[in-house]
């Protein structure tokens, strides 16, 4: 019993002891576990945070959501209930003043004297009788008009052809389109009060002008016998902008809800409460006496115009709004999930068909006010959310920042070091692809332009590009084409490649200080311009930007108006895709104000007749100062560039121009390549042709430079980089 009791209770010990021991360790290493990851990975609280918040904000938004949207149904069904029953009520009434004034003894004697005489066949004095008879009418109908509103009125007989009015106008008219609907009804014995319709004839409007077209509806009964069958009609007239639109106008939600009615083609039978705003928005037009009943269609231009938007459909060409398509159909729905109005603001609404008088009623207000206080919340809890997104990002802030830093200090150093055999002095001006510095040869002291190939832009294509410019480069040998001296890498990997320094003018500048240039020095500055493009198209390349702003003008060796051709960086292999490929991926590559049409329709095309385009365009600019084509924007410039002629140079200078030179840079800017001269050789034998051609000199030149020697004219900001674009356009486009 005692080994019994003892093994009892070292069994009630040990079982439970091992089963603890198990558990705490696989939580222990759970928790140890959780701990490392999150000590390691501190952006992970802030993350269990953004879910947890995720998942309470969710639950109680739609709480929130679901209990707002009950409660706005209820609200729109209320209000869209208690306008319809006013309407109701308001349509039986005006039925029953109706009723009364076709009932009235003196206006059912005169009424039938009326039918009586239509149906005679005695002759009798017919104006005086209708005379006699009308004034019976209308002093029976006095009371009831001038108590009740009612403006006009008119008799029919069972044929629908109108036997008295108050507008004369009507009086002998049968079957008037705009009536029959209603009367035939009232012929039917039923009392009907028809929906608002454009007038017939010319009518009193609020202001007291006559006018036709304005909304009219008439109260419309039969007119019976002594044996109660229907022998005609009386039609008394309402302005439907006075009790029937204020009725309508009393159900309003908050400061954007509105209530209004519409017929059965979707238009507006009703004032909006927001007339001056549809003004504004251009659905209705800017008159003086402008409103939007029967003037404005229910239909969803497809985005909000109070935003903005503008449709680019006519408004009958648009579809109804959901709302006015489900109501037209007979349907009684409320929508709290939001569909556009007629001005294309999201809103909520209840709606219903009233098919006895052949409208449709709606009751809405804007998405935005209905659901402010959810927005408000949702608000909050993204302003919750960004706080804790942003706590778990932060570490990763933080290594860009110090990358950036660090990137940031590299640069600074390799522009202070030298770069190999080169000392790197003063930054001259950046391209597309990098960096321009002034420096100079440790060894040789040569001033030297070197570029940098941009660190932020240094990847295998930008790489590979940026060898094939320097290779291109240095195959070009003509005195008017930029020399290229060396080429390298540094150790901290920036390429780079030394150049000839030039301290001249790009011809974008000259023109901008010095105005249009003489036709004898635009012919010298050409002629260089051709024999550096003639040897780049020998070699079977095309430069493809030529422009101003790539050709400079220096003074050399002695030598004054030394052209250098600039920028071999978008130049193409005509037998080389995959090279020519490098260079714009096939897009539109060039600057638009110097670009042939060729390069605007098929930018792979190009060839050397491309260049020549541009180098007449050249030409032209810096004969008269001007540009070949200004326009407003890309678009039209190019258009201009495929389709327009440009203007003779005389004509934009204003002074007379030789035929030989303006016929040689208008063949040059020719639509058609075959039309233009076909090889650079061809274009400078037309401008040694030119009368002008021995007109400048180099005694000229080297007096133009004298003027404008250092310190009497500001120095162009950089070299061998294109200068910032004169026009908006005037940029390399490089897709």
């Amino acid at each position: 019993m005692k080994f019994w009791s003892l093994f009892q209770r070292k069994a009630i010990v040990v079982k439970p002891q091992g089963h603890m021991t198990f558990s705490e360790s696989r939580i222990s290493h759970t928790l140890s576990r959780t701990a490392v990851l999150l000590k390691k990975n501190l952006w992970a609280w802030p993350v269990i945070a953004v879910v947890l918040l995720s998942i309470v904000g969710y639950s109680v938004h739609s709480a929130i959501e679901f209990t707002m949207k009950e409660s706005l149904k209820s609200e729109l069904k209320t209000l869209l209930n208690a306008e319809t029953a006013m309407l109701d009520r308001w349509y039986k009434v005006q039925s029953s003043r109706a009723e009364s004034a076709a009932t009235n003894l003196q206006f059912r004697e005169a009424a039938y004297q009326l039918l009586a005489r239509e149906e005679s066949d005695e002759e009798v004095d017919e104006a005086a009788s209708i005379k006699e008879i009308h004034k019976q009418l209308e002093k029976a109908l006095l009371p009831t008009m001038a108590s009740q509103k009612f403006v006009g009125f008119f008799v029919t007989d069972r044929s629908h052809q109108i036997l008295d009015a108050s507008n004369a106008v009507l009086i002998g008219q049968k079957d008037v389109p705009q009536y029959n609907r209603f009367l035939t009804r009232a012929l039917n014995g039923e009392t009907v009060v028809s929906t608002p319709f454009p007038s017939v004839v010319m009518m009193k409007n609020e202001d007291g002008e006559v006018r036709t077209g304005e909304p009219t509806m008439y109260a419309c009964t039969p007119l019976r016998d002594a044996d109660f069958q229907v022998v005609g009609t009386l039609a008394l007239q309402l302005r439907p902008e006075l009790e029937f639109t204020e009725i309508l106008q009393v159900g309003r939600i908050g400061e954007s809800g509105e209530t209004y009615a519409f017929n059965r083609d979707g238009a507006m039978v009703s004032n909006s409460r927001f007339d001056q705003d549809l003004i504004l928005l251009g659905i209705l037009p800017d008159q003086e006496h402008s409103h939007s009943i029967l003037n404005v269609q229910i239909r969803d231009p497809q985005g909000n115009m109070t935003e903005g938007f503008r449709p680019n459909k006519r408004r009958s060409e648009m579809p109804l709004t959901a709302m006015a398509a489900s109501a037209i159909n007979g349907n009684s729905e409320v929508n709290v999930d939001g569909y556009n109005d007629y001005r294309g603001v999201p809103v909520t609404g209840a709606w219903t068909w009233l098919p006895e008088y052949e409208i449709g009623v709606t009751t809405e207000i804007d998405v935005a006010e209905a659901f402010h206080a959810l927005t408000i919340l949702k608000r909050t809890f993204f302003f919750l959310y960004a706080l804790l997104i942003a706590s778990s990002v932060a570490i990763f802030v933080f290594t860009i920042i110090v990358a950036r830093l660090q990137r940031e200090a590299r640069k600074s150093a390799i522009e202070a070091q030298q770069l190999g055999q080169y000392k790197l002095e003063e930054k001259l001006g950046a391209g597309a692809m990098g960096v321009v510095y002034r420096g100079h040869h440790a060894m040789l002291r040569r001033a030297t332009a070197i570029k940098l190939l941009d660190v932020d832009k240094v990847n295998p294509s930008s790489i590979e590009r940026f060898e094939r410019e320097v290779q291109i480069t240095c195959q070009l040998h003509h005195p008017s084409t930029i020399q290229v001296y060396d080429f390298g890498r540094t150790p901290e990997g920036v390429f780079y490649y030394a150049m000839e320094y030039l301290d001249g003018i790009d011809l974008e500048e000259l023109v901008e200080k010095d105005g249009p240039q003489p036709a004898g020095r635009v012919i010298h500055v050409l002629l260089q311009a051709c024999g550096s493009l003639f040897e780049a198209h020998s070699k079977g390349l095309v430069h493809r930007d030529i422009k101003p702003a790539n050709i400079m003008l220096n003074r050399r060796g002695g030598e004054s108006d030394v052209v250098k051709v600039l920028d071999f960086g978008l130049v193409k292999a005509v037998d080389d895709k995959k090279q020519a490929n490098l260079t714009g991926e096939n897009g539109l590559t060039g600057t638009p104000l110097y670009m042939s049409p060729e390069a605007i329709q098929s930018p792979m095309s190009v060839d050397a007749r491309s260049d020549l385009y541009g180098l007449g365009a050249v030409g032209y600019f810096l004969l008269t100062g001007k540009t070949v084509f200004d326009a407003n924007s890309i678009i039209e410039l190019c258009k201009k560039h495929v389709d327009e002629a440009p203007i003779p140079p005389s004509e934009r200078l204003g002074k007379p121009v030789s035929s030989e030179l303006e016929n040689a840079l208008l063949m040059c800017l020719e639509k058609a390549r075959s039309l233009r001269p076909q090889t650079a050789k061809d274009l400078a034998a037309l401008l040694q042709k030119c009368p002008e051609y021995t007109d400048w000199s180099s005694d000229k030149a080297d007096a133009w430079w004298r003027k404008h020697e250092r310190g009497q004219s500001p120095q162009p900001e950089a070299t061998q980089v294109s200068t910032p674009p004169q026009s908006g356009f005037d940029q390399t486009m490089d897709t």
